[in-house]
C-alpha cells in the first residue's frame, strides 16, 4: 500500500508541532496488572494535546481558572481557515469578504466586491494575482 504524497515530504519539528496543535492529539491507555486473574493495579490514562483554538473548536473542557473573557481567548474563538495561497490562518469571514491580509489572495466574493465598472454597464473583474506574476 502506498503512502499519501504529503507523508513523503520532509518536515521539520516545527511542522510536526504545528500539525499536532492544529489537529490535536488524543491518547487513551488502559493498563492493568493482574496476578492469577486478580487485578492488582489498574491505570487509565486520558491525555489531550491541542491548542486552545483547537480545543474550543471541538468543545473540549478546559482547565478550571481559564479566563475566557480575555482578548486572546476571544481571538481563539473566531473561526479561522487556511489561505489557499499562503496557508496562513485567517478569520473565515475576513478571508472570504476581504481576502488574505498576508499575501493578498482574493476569494471570488472579495474579487466580485472589488470589481470595477466598465464603460458598457457591465462590471469588469480585477484579477490582482494575475498581475503579480
Amino acid at each position: 500500500m502506498a503512502l499519501p504524497a504529503e507523508w513523503d515530504t520532509p518536515g521539520t519539528l516545527a511542522d510536526v508541532i504545528d500539525r499536532v496543535l492544529d489537529k490535536g492529539l488524543v491518547i487513551n491507555a488502559d493498563i492493568a496488572v493482574s496476578v492469577a486473574g486478580i487485578e492488582l493495579l489498574g491505570i487509565k490514562i486520558r491525555a489531550t494535546l491541542a491548542s486552545l483554538e483547537t480545543a474550543a473548536r471541538y468543545g473540549l473542557e478546559l482547565p478550571s481558572g481559564t479566563r475566557a473573557e480575555t482578548p486572546a481567548w476571544q481571538e481563539a474563538m473566531v473561526d479561522k481557515e487556511s489561505c489557499p495561497h499562503c496557508a496562513k490562518r485567517v478569520a473565515v469571514e475576513e478571508l472570504l469578504s476581504e481576502g488574505c491580509p498576508w499575501c493578498g489572495w482574493l476569494s471570488a466574493r472579495a474579487n466580485k466586491a472589488k470589481a470595477v465598472p466598465s464603460g458598457n454597464g457591465h462590471q469588469a473583474e480585477e484579477i490582482p494575482w494575475l498581475e503579480a506574476r
